[in-house]
Parts: structure tokens; C-alpha cells; sequence
């Protein structure tokens, strides 16, 4: 065997044993009026979803009373939050069940127990800045494997904020442009299974990923990421918000699995902002246009 055939081989091994694999496509179907809501209670832009440890789903959205909890079959539980969020924005629960929400009004990440008391403000309520305890238009919110928060504080300046578990200030990376590293609205942030943060660049079409200290690692390109969800078996979807779809990611950024399209009936999509997977796998979206939440359930 020759030099080259013998590199290619020792590459081709080595390529097998770093763990790297492609996702499978899964499949998924509309579940049409998952959402059972009082007569009372009425959606308006529905921004962020997520799912407790116990199943229940928190929807966020831009009416009164920003936070509503269902159960795991989509029955009204509870509401909270109308006099202390400004705009909703996203809402993430981490391992503690605690309920993240980030306020766009009020340029704040906002931290409660399940039933709305508040436990942690970060940010100047009502001001604009960038110093390191100031967020403009924070957009999202992820949390590291010891307990870290990252924020993408999108709007107004284009960074990424790392803090620790109580909200102390560690690290930024990221200014406003195009370039690799750099940032046009970034919208939405998740940290997978290897502990690197991925962050959706929205107005740059693509998602770029950053090891813990904001070395850049891989920019993935072609898709709008409104919204971005890992699930259990660590699947990637994304919230296409200008194309109105939910897409399915493989292990290098490409597009294995595309649903939806433009429209109201179930399945089709109005400005999908934010998505959340629960324990079976199911897929929970939140539509700003549509003003609605829909269930895809994962099929066999």
C-alpha cells in the first residue's frame, strides 16, 4: 500500500472513532388543536415554548398574562406574568425547572420558580446599554453543563454574554457584520451535547458555532434560525421563520427533514419564532403571525 492510500485509510478510521454521525430523518404529523385554552384566555404573537421536567408546557406569548402552563396533554393549568414582563421574547426552563424568560421591553433576562415568582433580574429594567450587567434586546437564553448562562443579546448589540449560575459577568464575544465570528441579529442560542454553543445568526441566514470561550468552530449556512431546539437523542431542529418551516439538521448543518410552509391550516406555518421537543420527541412550535402554538407529534 502506498503513502497516500495509507493516509486516507489512517483518515478514514480516524474520522470513524471521533463519534461523528449522521442523523437520521424522522417524520412528524400536526396534532390540530392541541392547545385547550379557556374561553377567557386568548393568544397574541406566541414567542417561546418549553417543556418541564414533570411535561408541562410553558407557552410565552404577547397578551395578558405572557406565560401560560399546560399539561402534558394541552389542558390550562395556570397563567402568570402580565405586570412583570415588558415584551416577551423566548422562554427557556433549565435543569432545575427554573423558567427563563428574556424581555425585549424592558432589556432583561428574567429568572422564576414554575408558578411565576420572580427569583433573578439581569439586565437595568427600562435601559439600554452594553456594559457588562446591560443587555439591549436580549433575545435568548442557554445554559452550560456547570450551570453557566449565555445570553444572545440581539437586537441592539450583536454579542453573545457569558455569565455564571448567578448572573456575574465572565465573557462576550461577537460585534455587529457578516464576517465569520461577527453577528446580524443573533437570535436564538442552544448549547449541545458537547458543550459548544450554537447560536442562530438570523439576518446572516446560518448558524454559527463557538466552543465555551467563543472560539469559532463551524458556520452552517442557507436557512433563516429564528428558533432552535435540541431534543433528547440530540436531533437540532430550527424555526425557519422566513420560510415558515421547522427543518431538521444532520451533525454538520445540512437540511435532512423540511415541514410546513406558509399558512393556517395544521402543519403550515405563520412566522414560526420559537420551538421546544418534549420527552417522547414531540415537536412544540410557537407562531408570531399566527398567534398560535402547534404540536407535531414524532412518528414511529
Amino acid at each position: 500500500m502506498n503513502k497516500s492510500a495509507c493516509l486516507i485509510v489512517v483518515l478514514g478510521w480516524g474520522f470513524l472513532l471521533s463519534g461523528v454521525v449522521t442523523a437520521d430523518k424522522l417524520d412528524f404529523e400536526p396534532v390540530p388543536e392541541f392547545v385547550k385554552l379557556p374561553e377567557a384566555v386568548s393568544l397574541d404573537a406566541c414567542s417561546g415554548i418549553a417543556v418541564n421536567s414533570a411535561g408541562e408546557v410553558y407557552l410565552l406569548h404577547r397578551g395578558t398574562d405572557p406565560v401560560i402552563v399546560l399539561d402534558p396533554r394541552g389542558r390550562f393549568l395556570r397563567s402568570w406574568g402580565g405586570a412583570q414582563i415588558g415584551k416577551p421574547h423566548a422562554l427557556r426552563i433549565d435543569r432545575d425547572d427554573h423558567v427563563w424568560i428574556t424581555d425585549i421591553g424592558n432589556h432583561q433576562v428574567l429568572k422564576f420558580n414554575g408558578t411565576g415568582k420572580l427569583i433573578l433580574a439581569l439586565g437595568k429594567s427600562g435601559q439600554a446599554g452594553e456594559g457588562q450587567d446591560e443587555f439591549n434586546k436580549p433575545t435568548d437564553v442557554a445554559f452550560g453543563s456547570r450551570g453557566e448562562i449565555y445570553v444572545s443579546d440581539g437586537y441592539g448589540n450583536n454579542r453573545i454574554v457569558k455569565l455564571t449560575p448567578n448572573g456575574g459577568f465572565l465573557s462576550q464575544w461577537g460585534t455587529a457584520g457578516d464576517g465569520p465570528g461577527m453577528f446580524n441579529v443573533p437570535h436564538t442560542i442552544v448549547v449541545n451535547r458537547q458543550g459548544h454553543i450554537v447560536v442562530g445568526d438570523r439576518e446572516n441566514d446560518r448558524v454559527q458555532i463557538f466552543d465555551e470561550v467563543g472560539k469559532l468552530l463551524h458556520i452552517w449556512p442557507g436557512f433563516a434560525p429564528f428558533g432552535l431546539t435540541y431534543d433528547r437523542q440530540g436531533n437540532l431542529f430550527v424555526a425557519d421563520g422566513r420560510a415558515n418551516k421547522v427543518l431538521q439538521l444532520n451533525d454538520r448543518g445540512k437540511i435532512i427533514g423540511s415541514w410546513g410552509g406558509e399558512g393556517a391550516e395544521p402543519g403550515q406555518f405563520q412566522l414560526p419564532h420559537m420551538l421546544a421537543s418534549d420527552a417522547e420527541g414531540n415537536l412544540l412550535v410557537g407562531e408570531i403571525a399566527g398567534k398560535r402554538f402547534q404540536k407535531l407529534k414524532r412518528q414511529p
